[in-house]
């Protein structure tokens, strides 16, 4: 499944990157529709992670439709839930009526000062403010608790995944071994580095592909051409049948933060 020809190698960049706050946000903007595609298209993540979070009372920032969340319900927590946009909240209300979410961001959570054990954010800490979300952060978890990021990134370090995801607009945005952005009193204490196997049908490629922000920021006539681009290569490049299963290779980053000694 290799792609032919010589192909320019992975980005060098640590994460995405912003003209300023405006543009972070208006590129953020984008995930605020196509919620119930986001949750039927997007994988879910490793169940080591959730060991990183510990037990006690969790509120996961930016829960999208709760893909990560529903890791965390193995009975040792109290978990709730944020997200700013209005139709990941609905969609995360059908799929865990059970877990409490409003909308909020991971700069002003809208918690009570040291309420929670642990926040944790999967795949939405790049779309922050680093430094005001590090400052809420310390302001509501108790001492002793723990920040926890974590990120699914299509495995590029593969050619073929590579150019897959390149066409797709996605995928090559954390570079492999990256680490985020955390401001003081955060300090580093553990990282999960992993990579893994998501089954996909060749055809939900295209569902997956409709999911990441260049796609639902751009025009039909840029939509078109992505969806040819990826039926050649899918289908012809790649050499897939319809109703093939695409051994779709990932890879977790995730790090867990607590607050420097004396803090």
């Amino acid at each position: 499944m290799q792609a032919s020809g010589t192909q320019p190698g992975p980005s060098r960049k640590a994460g995405p990157t912003f003209r300023d706050p405006k543009h972070r946000s208006g590129t953020a903007a984008a995930f605020s529709r196509d919620a119930t595609r986001y949750d039927a298209a997007r994988p879910t993540y490793p169940a080591a992670l959730a060991e990183l979070v510990g037990p006690g009372v969790v509120c996961d920032l930016g829960a999208g439709t709760g893909k990560f969340t529903q890791l965390l319900l193995d009975g040792t927590r109290s978990v709730y839930a944020c997200d700013p946009s209005e139709d990941m909240a609905r969609v995360f209300q059908r799929v865990l009526p059970e877990v409490p979410v409003w909308r909020a961001t991971a700069e002003a959570t809208g918690l009570h000062n040291a309420s929670v054990d642990a926040l944790t954010c999967a795949q939405s800490w790049h779309w922050v403010d680093a430094n005001a979300a590090s400052a809420e952060a310390d302001r509501v978890i108790r001492p002793g608790g723990r920040l926890v990021l974590c990120w699914n990134t299509l495995a590029v370090r593969h050619p073929w995944v590579l150019r897959l995801s390149r066409i797709m607009h996605s995928g090559d945005v954390q570079r492999e071994g990256f680490y985020p952005d955390v401001a003081a009193p955060w300090e580093l204490k553990r990282e999960l580095r992993k990579e893994w196997v998501h089954p996909i049908a060749v055809e939900h490629c295209f569902e997956l592909m409709a999911t990441r922000s260049y796609w639902l920021r751009a025009n039909e006539r840029t939509r078109a051409k992505m969806e040819a681009n990826l039926n050649w290569y899918l289908y012809e490049g790649l050499g897939f049948d319809p109703g093939d299963t695409v051994p779709l290779p990932y890879r977790t980053d995730a790090f867990v933060y607590q607050r420097q000694r004396g803090q």
